[in-house]
């Protein structure tokens, strides 16, 4: 069993004094370690439908398209810009991460062209890192908010879990995430 905490780099005050910068990326050049990385990135994962944040969210939820048996959707979330979208499509979020308020942006369509079970699409939200907790917080407080209306039926949507490759639990409010969504990860960094 590879140990996931050998394979990631740290870059202390990268991009700014005090930001422990954790670069996941060694996995792509880790043939096992990725491959076994999604394979428990499946195994955790109970939801048809996967959100995740650009760039490094999709790098690891993509190849769960063709690795696993429940996940068949992915929904991108991106940044200003990147999404074309048609009238009324394009939902802004503006979340705060330790660098600072951002947005980020999903479509609508993207929620509606995956799988919902009765009456709701459950959603896995998947990110590298979980740090601050206001990307994940922000974006599933977003979709949580939504209804998609699809044949002529009214569908909620909601954040069924989080789902991370690394975490710092000392960093963010347990009991904010955790009243959206459980939350797993494969690596935890705690404080010094």
């Amino acid at each position: 069993m590879i140990n996931y905490s050998d394979i990631i780099n740290h870059y202390p005050d990268f991009p700014k004094p005090g930001i422990d910068f954790i670069d996941i990326l060694p996995f792509l050049s880790n043939k096992e370690a990725f491959k076994q990385l999604i394979a428990d990135i499946d195994a955790h994962t109970h939801c048809p439908n996967v959100a995740t944040v650009e760039a490094r969210g999709f790098l690891f939820a993509a190849p769960l398209l063709t690795q696993s048996k429940l996940i068949e959707h992915i929904i991108p979330i991106r940044k200003k810009g990147k999404l074309p979208y048609a009238e009324g499509d394009l939902h802004d979020v503006e979340i705060m991460k330790e660098y600072g308020a951002d947005h980020v942006y999903y479509r609508l369509s993207d929620i509606a062209a995956g799988k919902p079970e009765g009456d709701t699409f459950y959603l896995t939200f998947f990110d590298d890192i979980l740090a601050t907790g206001g990307t994940a917080c922000g974006i599933a407080e977003a979709l949580n908010r939504e209804v998609i209306h699809l044949d002529g039926k009214e569908y909620k949507v909601r954040v069924k879990e989080f789902l991370f490759i690394v975490e710092f639990p000392d960093l963010y409010d347990h009991d904010l995430i955790n009243s959206i969504a459980p939350v797993h990860s494969f690596i935890k960094i705690h404080g010094e």
